[in-house]
Formats: structure tokens, sequence, C-alpha cells
């Protein structure tokens, strides 16, 4: 049995975690609701294609990704080692998404990034499927999955966008 002094600290320790934990993820949730903001020029550039459509133009791998929410295997992305500098665009629409800059190695077998290229250029909403609740990140012009985000990355956004390569194309810089 713990004295009743220890029981104490043990209590205000845990209440100051989870307090701190609260605080993280509250500052998380504002940072990715502030890239999810669109201007209006960026709605009017929305791309909107059947499922038919979609097929035709990409490749198995990335209807499965892009359009019905699959995931590559880990470490299997063709895009997970490259450290050149460039951008990362979605496969679908071509829309500049995320930056070299941004990119950061998570060891999770995924290209990885600490934050978008620019503000209403990703989605976050809520993914439910699979028994759990995660947030899942998709191209604001066309919808397409890109991957998750979660709360576990590098500062300065404290955030960890866990994409799929076969959703996104490589443009190295000039």
């Amino acid at each position: 049995m713990l004295p009743r002094s220890m029981k104490t600290s043990l209590t205000i320790l845990c209440i100051a975690t989870a307090l701190a934990g609260t605080a993280c993820n509250q500052k998380a949730k504002e940072i990715k609701a502030s890239f999810n903001e669109q201007t209006p020029a960026m709605m009017a550039d929305k791309i909107k294609k059947t499922e038919a459509e979609w097929q035709q133009l990409l490749t198995p791998e990335q209807f499965q990704v892009l359009r019905k929410k699959g995931t590559e295997p880990a470490g299997s992305g063709t895009l997970l080692k490259i450290k050149e500098n460039g951008i990362y665009q979605c496969a679908a629409c071509d829309l500049d998404v995320f930056g070299s800059d941004a990119k950061f190695e998570s060891g999770t077998g995924w290209p990885s990034f600490f934050q978008p290229i620019a503000k209403g250029k990703v989605t976050v909403a809520t993914d439910s499927s699979h028994g759990m609740k995660r947030d899942e990140v998709v191209c604001s012009r066309c919808e397409g999955h890109l991957g998750h985000v979660f709360n576990d990355g590098p500062q300065p956004t404290g955030l960890r966008y866990c994409l799929n390569s076969v959703a996104l194309k490589f443009a190295k810089a000039q």
C-alpha cells in the first residue's frame, strides 16, 4: 500500500500529464483546422469525375488508394526514400500538396510530412473505418485519399501526415 503523500503525488502527476496531452491535442486540432481553410478560388477549382472516369485515368493501385481509400504496404512506396528538393503532388489531379522541406523520416514505412505546402491544399476528414477513428487526409481539389494525419510528428506542428506514395507524384526542383 502506498503512503498517502505518494498517492497524492501520483494523482497530481497523472492529472498534469492528462492536461498536457489535452493541450497538445487541442493545438494539433487547431493546426489541422487552419490548413483546411479554402478560398473561394480553391472551391471553384474542384475536380469532379465519375468512378469510371477515375478508373480510366489512374493505375489500378492508384485507383484503390485514391478513390477506394486503400493503403499501400509499409515500406513499398517509391517516394519513401526520396531526399531531393521538390514538390509532392496529388497523383490524380497534379495539385501541389506537400513540399520536400516538410518531409521527415518517421520510421513508419510511408512518406511523412509535418505540414502541407499551403493552406487549403489538403482537407482533414474523419475516417471511422477498420473499427477506429482516424484523421484522413484528402486532396482538396479532387478529394482523393492521400493517407492519414497523426499528432505524433515533429515541431513546429507536432503533426505527422503519413501518406501513400502511390497517391503522390514527385516533381524535382529545377
